[in-house]
């Protein structure tokens, strides 16, 4: 078949976009084919709108979970989007002519082992780096391609590069048949067009240098009915969305991209204002600026020898004009005082930016994210929409200075919305940790606008037409997944957190069957948690709360019934029930709903047995006297029964170990029990000295120095000797003997 005009371009070349305009206007086509899945031509209205601001991406995903992505970004020097304009502009026909997405997302990605031809081809440009003397394919690029003079030069220029980057290479990339592929359908594209009508010298391809010679191969043949309709498929839709520069500088998505995307809308500039040295005056102005603006002064004599010296150093490297590798060595020596640690985060700025996209509403967006855009007004979050990190405080207490009930309960509002998305995994928002007791009422959120958010809003397209309605569904379906109360009483946390009560009410119920069930002190202690932070903070959040406190109380009560049970068991499983039983005596302190008479026999009941886990027995003690029901008689009673001579040494200061977990400075201000413990210690021999010291040091190991000092001053009571002399003895660094000793206690035999 004869062949159409096919320019080849970089898919973010702001030469490429230049020359193509001027190409398109000289030949003046009636059909423009541009590369990119050929159902996204509905897309193509859109991207002319007044309101886009790119980069812009249009992403395609699969209908189904697991969900797969394809993005295609586009840029303003994107020479796709501008010959999407030019068309638009001069009312010429524009469509894209590769293969569809369901097709691309159906295409099996590559594996590890594969790469083999993705590093031949890497080995090719860093010949070409190489022969041309540069540093990397950036700036050969660059000067190559970038700095032509005319158009056609960038056209037979790309045209060559595409050809023999292609013969050097050819079919040893790891994509080689999905690129065979894509160009039969796109030759069949080119075909269809042809039978439409359309002259081949009325068309013009755009497509990646690399295709050229694929497209003009005479031998190959246009994609026949058959073997379309044997190529794989998954049910796929897309979406345009914002993107940002950063994403660009990664090379996301298909195609070559550029790192320095911001560096490269300069370059842009330049060329439309018919002004190319305008580039290295806007880079070094805009390091300068940013080093201003940042407390690091910069003269504008500085940037005056800046632009000086990159002229120079590009003619002594053979380019017409400077390049970014010319531009950031100037910078360097003449902003930077020849260290690119002073201004590397003005490079940054300056060479790929901050800049994200804007789509006007309602444009081509899932109804997810049409809500999601519409909540960010609705609750004033718009200008937390950048790619800048930024905090946000959040008062979830209504404000009575402002006149109507959306106003006063904003933040509030605001709070349900994040939470929603946390539930959903998009990265929109992180929420921060508070210095302020409990958190009742305050939140804050590091907030942050990327296209990986916009990606996870569209993968949760699945789950609900709303962000409500995804959260509500994801919640629901981990409660049906849950096989523990643990995981379900999360569930009810998160439904209140976010300000979603017919969620909680589906949870509470399928807890409450799960409630009949036998589970561990720690379990019930961590459901019983998170039930009652909900029904301690509810209030704040304008929710009920009541329908949890029947569930609640089962669940305590269960746990005073099998904590003596549960307290017979090693020091190993002792680490985790300890913080299970302060938990629950924490919640029997907060709700006065609750009965704790259950609660104080069972801490009496392992208080004073024998068979238990004795740092278990010695911890419940401890929250006893803290809470009045064990005096200074009873206490003494315990110490001498638990400190005689013929208790094992490791049971006596295992207990006392548990008993000084808790209310520590009311044991200290107790003497009677050092007198004890002193009596005790003087009772063993050696190696039960030796036993009772390893427990007695982890039981003092996070004693503050202060509660130290006071402890020393109860000895020096109890020995007749000076407190202060003690505590300077005890705190004194250890000798080379000691230290021996202690260490070997690391490894002592206990016989098990």
């Amino acid at each position: 078949m004869k062949h159409p005009y096919i320019f080849g371009i970089r898919h973010l070349s702001p030469a490429g976009a230049w020359h193509l305009k001027h190409f398109l206007t000289e030949k003046n086509p009636k059909l423009v084919l541009v590369e990119g899945p050929c159902d996204f031509d509905d897309q193509l209205a859109n991207f002319v709108l007044p309101a886009v601001k790119p980069p812009i991406a249009v992403l395609a995903y699969t209908q189904e979970s697991p969900i797969k992505t394809i993005l295609y970004p586009f840029s303003e020097y994107s020479p796709e989007y501008q010959a999407i304009l030019w068309c638009h502009k001069n009312k010429r026909e524009c469509r894209f002519m590769d293969l569809p997405s369901e097709v691309f997302l159906a295409l099996p990605s590559s594996t590890p082992s594969d790469q083999d031809g993705e590093e031949q081809r890497m080995n090719v440009y860093a010949l070409l780096d190489k022969q041309a003397g540069e540093d990397g394919h950036e700036t050969f690029w660059e000067r190559t391609m970038e700095h032509a003079g005319d158009t056609e030069g960038y056209y037979k220029g790309a045209s060559t590069f595409g050809t023999e980057l292609r013969e050097l290479g050819q079919g040893e990339e790891h994509d080689w048949p999905e690129i065979l592929v894509r160009e039969a359908f796109m030759r069949r594209k080119i075909q269809e067009a042809i039978k439409q009508g359309f002259a081949p010298e009325e068309i013009v391809v755009v497509t990646g240098a690399y295709h050229t010679a694929g497209l003009l191969d005479e031998s190959a043949q246009p994609m026949s009915d058959a073997e379309f309709k044997s190529l794989p498929r998954l049910g796929a839709d897309h979406t345009l969305m914002p993107y940002s520069n950063y994403r660009l500088s990664t090379r996301s998505g298909y195609g070559a991209g550029n790192k320095a995307p911001a560096y490269y809308a300069l370059l842009w500039e330049g060329m439309i204002n018919d002004d190319l040295s305008l580039t290295a005056r806007s880079y070094l102005s805009r390091i300068a600026g940013y080093q201003r603006k940042n407390g690091n002064p910069v003269s504008s004599a500085q940037v005056i020898e800046a632009v000086q010296l990159a002229g120079a150093l590009a003619k002594l490297r053979g380019g017409k004009r400077p390049a970014l590798r010319d531009l950031r060595d100037a910078a360097v020596t003449c902003l930077g005082e020849g260290r690119f640690s002073e201004i590397n985060l003005a490079v940054a700025d300056t060479e790929i930016g901050t800049a994200i996209g804007m789509l006007p509403d309602g444009v081509s967006r899932t109804s997810i994210q049409e809500d999601f855009y519409r909540k960010l007004k609705e609750l004033k979050l718009d200008k937390y929409r950048s790619i800048t990190q930024q905090d946000l405080a959040l008062d979830l207490r209504e404000n009575r200075k402002v006149s109507s009930q959306k106003s006063a309960f904003l933040d509030l509002n605001r709070s349900f919305f994040l939470h929603r998305l946390r539930v959903l995994s998009i990265s929109f928002a992180q929420q921060q940790g508070v210095s302020q007791d409990n958190a009742t009422y305050k939140e804050v959120w590091s907030v942050r606008w990327t296209p990986e958010a916009e990606i996870e809003l569209v993968e949760a397209a699945l789950k609900g037409d709303t962000v409500a309605q995804a959260a509500s569904f994801c919640m629901k379906e981990r409660v049906e997944q849950s096989s523990n109360m643990t995981g379900v009483a999360k569930v009810i946390e998160d439904a209140f957190d976010c300000g979603m009560p017919e969620v909680a009410v589906y949870a509470t119920a399928a807890l409450q069957a799960m409630a009949v069930e036998a589970a561990s002190l720690v379990e019930l202690s961590n459901v019983a948690h998170s039930l009652s932070v909900v029904i301690q903070y509810g209030s704040i959040r304008q929710l009920d709360p009541k329908p949890l406190i029947p569930i609640l109380q089962q669940i305590f009560y269960r746990s005073c019934l099998i904590l003596p049970t549960e307290c017979s068991c090693d020091d190993e499983a002792s680490k985790a029930i300890a913080p299970a039983i302060d938990r629950l005596n924490s919640i029997a302190l907060a709700h006065d709903f609750l009965d704790s008479n259950p609660w104080i026999d069972a801490l009496t009941q392992t208080s004073d047995r024998d068979d238990l886990n004795t740092k278990l027995s010695g911890y419940a003690m401890a929250i006893l006297l803290e809470r009045g029901f064990a005096t200074g008689e009873s206490l003494q009673l315990e110490v001498q029964r638990r400190l005689s001579r013929g208790t094992p040494a490791e049971l006596g200061a295992g207990w006392f170990e548990g008993l000084a977990m808790k209310n520590r400075y009311s044991l200290i201000a107790r003497l009677s029990l050092w007198e004890s413990l002193d009596d005790y210690l003087d009772a063993l021999d050696d190696e039960e000295f030796k036993r009772a010291l390893i427990f007695l040091r982890r039981a003092f190991a996070d004693f503050t120095s202060m509660e130290k000092d006071s402890i020393a001053e109860n000895l020096g009571e109890i020995w007749g000797l000076n407190g202060q002399e003690i505590s300077e003895t005890l705190n004194a660094d250890l000798g080379g003997e000691e230290k021996e000793l202690v260490e070997s206690l690391d490894n002592f035999d206990f016989d098990f």
